[in-house]
């Protein structure tokens, strides 16, 4: 129980940080709505709504989530993980209350994307949409942790170039502006190597109103396994450094 208290803490601490920097979430969530404002009208002319929302939810997932790790390198550089360390809180707390807190982060700025994407002529089932944000919520998870978990172990001014150029082509593999299946062979068979593919071609499935495809179950199955394996491994990191 005290793991689960402690967790509790930490979450409720990260989100009132979190909510109190509204100016974040907002440039949090710009680059997907920039993209979404200036380039989906031109992709509309060609596909729909529904296929390039759910593109833009990976890659807000990829830029906010992806990048939580800067809360770890703030702390280590101001001394709050110091003082971590010698707290009673429980070190799986320590590292779940700040995972759990960005990926609730990252479900404000979906929801903000999708509310844009509705005012522009999406017209995705309300059902598959919140089916989406489970999923939305499971991949912040994994790739919160796992951002945790590289910021403990990388020198603190090589995160931010490091992170920042892996995520493009993650973005662009998982094919979130157009569909994979459009790419040439290789192209799409070094797609298929990520994840993020088929955790967008499922967000896709959902909000086109299809819920018991195969493709959801593969999408589903695939977020699962990656949440449980960055959250084993960014716990094993956190216990390792802050030991």
């Amino acid at each position: 129980m005290s793991i689960l208290r402690d967790t509790w803490l930490i979450f409720r601490h990260n989100v009132r940080i979190s909510l109190r920097q509204k100016a974040g979430i907002v440039f949090g969530v710009l680059q997907p709505l920039l993209y979404l404002v200036l380039f989906g009208p031109l992709f509309a002319t060609i596909g729909t709504w529904e296929t390039l929302i759910p593109g833009l939810l990976v890659q807000v997932g990829l830029l906010s989530a992806g990048m939580a790790g800067f809360g770890v390198v703030f702390d280590a550089r101001s001394g709050v993980l110091e003082r971590l360390r010698v707290t009673p809180a429980h070190r799986v707390a320590l590292l779940l209350g700040r995972v759990l807190g960005s990926s609730v982060t990252l479900l404000i700025q979906s929801v903000m994307l999708i509310v844009v994407g509705y005012a522009f002529g999406m017209r995705a089932a309300v059902p598959g949409v919140l089916a989406g944000l489970v999923l939305m919520a499971l991949l912040g998870v994994s790739l919160a942790a796992l951002s945790n978990a590289i910021a403990l172990t990388m020198n603190p001014d090589l995160f931010a170039p490091v992170m920042s150029t892996g995520i493009v082509p993650l973005v662009l593999l998982s094919g979130a502006f157009l569909p994979m299946s459009m790419a040439p062979g290789w192209l799409d068979a070094l797609s298929r190597l990520t994840p993020f593919r088929y955790v967008l071609e499922a967000l896709r499935e959902l909000f086109a109103g299809h819920y018991s495809t195969w493709t959801v179950a593969v999408g589903v199955g695939v977020t699962l396994v990656l949440s449980v394996t960055c959250v084993v491994a960014g716990t094993r990191v956190f216990n390792r450094e802050n030991a």
